[in-house]
């Protein structure tokens, strides 16, 4: 039986895709990302189609509070939102409520 708190895996990978676009969307965020994850530019399309890349997405977005709050602002979302798209993608619940 599904959770009250539980989210579709379609919604999930839709929140997961909107944030990888938030952080490709600027120079500075993308590069960061590409840096902590050893991708390169090239190799993001790929790794997307990946097994639990979206929730890495989302586990990269809720890991820098500043980062956190700036894309749940952009995208209209909470930070619950971010905890919930996590574990829908097959992410292991964190054991701290993200900002």
């Amino acid at each position: 039986m599904k959770s009250p708190r539980s989210m579709p895996v379609e919604v999930a990978e839709g929140l997961a895709i909107q944030a990888l676009s938030y952080i490709a969307g600027e120079p500075e965020r993308l590069e960061r990302f590409l840096s902590v994850t050893g991708l390169g530019p090239d190799q993001i399309r790929a790794a997307a189609g990946e097994s639990g890349f979206l929730a890495g997405v989302l586990a990269y977005i809720a890991s820098d509070e500043t980062l956190a709050s700036e894309f749940t602002s952009d995208a209209g979302c909470g930070p619950a939102d971010i905890t919930r798209a996590h574990i829908a993608l097959g992410g292991e619940p964190w054991e701290r409520e993200i900002p």
